[in-house]
């Protein structure tokens, strides 16, 4: 079990390893690395997701090793509690940050729009933590929208597997 225990309480996870190795493999060794922690829910859209992984309390990204490939065409789909990888408008460029579905975001999906955003996991315990960080004020702040008021912290991500 992976745990990502933040200041609102813990969320546990369960990857996908077979459906995608590749961003599952990339998100535990940031965990190893203790990359996760001190992060911030730095983007937080209520009826649709929460955005973290790669921020600090000053907005500032984080370090990170180098994008690793789109698995989102692996069958999984954007569905309500699943987590996927961040990414920019590249295909490839996912690196640390990952989003929680608040919702079932079809679009998101592989081949609806682009090529998609990988799912790699889903949460198993804690969409009550989810959801409460889903309802948190946010306001633009250092040029990004929908940013906590207050930081809505991940303290570490633990790995007991």
């Amino acid at each position: 079990m992976i745990t990502i225990k933040t200041s609102h309480g813990n969320i546990n996870i369960e990857l996908f390893d077979e459906k995608a190795p590749i961003s599952c493999e990339n998100f535990r060794q940031y965990a190893k690395d203790g990359h996760f922690s001190d992060t911030i829910f730095h983007r937080v859209m209520p009826n649709f997701m929460i955005q973290g992984g790669g921020m600090d309390q000053k907005m500032s990204p984080k370090p990170t090793r180098d994008a690793i490939k789109n698995e989102a065409d692996n069958g999984e789909t954007n569905v309500r509690g699943t987590l996927a990888m961040a990414r920019t408008g590249a295909v490839d460029s996912a690196t640390s940050q990952f989003f929680i579905n608040l919702r079932d975001n079809d679009f998101l999906n592989h081949g609806d729009r682009d090529f998609g955003y990988a799912v790699f996991g889903q949460v198993t315990d804690g969409m009550d933590v989810v959801d409460a960080i889903a309802a948190v004020e946010t306001a633009k702040q250092s040029g990004h929208s929908d940013v906590p008021v207050e930081p809505v912290t991940i303290l570490e991500v633990t790995i007991d597997e």
